[in-house]
C-alpha cells in the first residue's frame, strides 16, 4: 500500500526536549513554575540565580521546546508551565536522580521545605500529603490499602500508583462533604488514584479528589504557599484543624 500522506509523522524529538532539561538553571526555572502560578522573568532569574539577560536565553529554549507558555499582562510577560506533563517529568527525574550532598544552608532549607509539604500535580505531597492520606485510611474514610510503598507490587517512586485499589467509603464521603468538597467527587465506592511520594516513600492521594482537597485547604486558609517553589506551609489555623485528623 502506498502512503500518500504528504506530511508523514516522524519520531518524537526526544533528544531535543531532553536537552532542555539538561541545564540546572532551566531545571530551577521549571521547578519555580511547578506550583501552577505564572511568574515574571525577574522572579525566575532570581530562582535560577542568573541575570535577567541569561534567564531570557533559557526561557527561549523552554519556549522553543513547548515546555512553558508566556502571557502578556500589561507591560510584563509572565511564564507558566505549558502542560502538567512537564511537572510529571520533573517528578520522575527526581526519583531517578542520585541525591546530591547538601552543601549550603539554602539547599538545606529548600530540601526541608519540599519534604515537609509541597504540591504535586496540584495535590498535596511531602509529609503533609502523606500524613493526610494516612489519617483518612486510619479513620476509614478510604479503604483498600495501607498507604505504604510496595515496590514488589509495581509501585515506583515519583510516579502514579496502580497496584492498590483505594476506594472512598460512605463515611468518608459524608465527612468530606462537611469539609466542603464538591458532591460530584464524593461517590462511595469510587476508585481513587494516588502517587508514590519520592521523599516520604509512601502513598499520597492524587486525582480530582486530591486536587479538590488541596484547593479547599488553600481557600480555607489552612495552608499557604511557601517561599520555596512548590512548597506548602500550614498556617496556625491549619495546624489546629489538621491536628484533628
Amino acid at each position: 500500500m502506498v502512503d500518500n500522506d504528504p506530511h508523514p509523522s516522524a519520531d518524537p524529538d526526544l533528544a531535543g526536549v531532553a536537552s532542555a532539561f539538561a541545564d540546572p538553571r532551566r531545571i530551577r526555572v521549571l521547578m519555580a513554575l511547578c506550583d501552577g502560578r505564572a511568574l515574571p522573568a525577574g522572579r525566575l532569574a532570581a530562582e535560577a540565580g542568573v541575570s535577567a539577560s541569561t534567564v531570557s536565553n533559557h526561557l527561549s529554549v523552554l519556549l522553543k521546546q513547548s515546555l512553558v507558555d508566556v502571557e502578556q499582562h500589561g507591560r510584563n510577560r509572565y511564564y507558566r508551565l505549558a502542560t502538567p506533563h512537564v511537572e510529571a517529568v520533573l517528578e520522575a527525574l527526581a526519583g531517578l536522580a542520585p541525591q546530591r550532598p547538601i552543601t549550603s544552608l539554602r539547599q538545606h532549607t529548600r530540601a526541608r521545605a519540599l519534604r515537609t509539604g509541597r504540591t504535586c500535580y496540584r495535590h498535596l505531597a511531602g509529609r503533609l500529603g502523606v500524613d493526610l492520606f494516612r489519617s483518612m485510611l486510619t479513620r476509614g474514610w478510604i479503604i483498600g490499602g495501607d498507604g505504604r510503598f510496595h515496590p514488589d507490587t509495581g509501585d515506583r517512586l515519583s510516579a502514579p500508583g496502580s497496584s492498590t485499589d483505594y476506594r472512598l467509603t460512605a463515611d468518608g464521603a459524608d465527612q468530606l462533604a462537611e469539609f466542603g468538597l464538591p458532591q460530584r467527587l464524593l461517590r462511595p465506592g469510587v476508585a481513587l488514584t494516588y502517587c508514590v511520594d519520592w521523599t516520604e516513600q509512601a502513598h499520597h492521594l492524587s486525582g480530582p479528589l486530591g486536587t479538590a482537597i488541596a484547593t479547599t485547604m488553600f481557600d480555607a486558609g489552612w495552608i499557604v504557599r511557601g517561599t520555596t517553589p512548590r512548597s506548602v506551609v500550614a498556617t496556625p489555623l491549619g495546624e489546629r484543624r489538621l491536628a484533628d485528623l
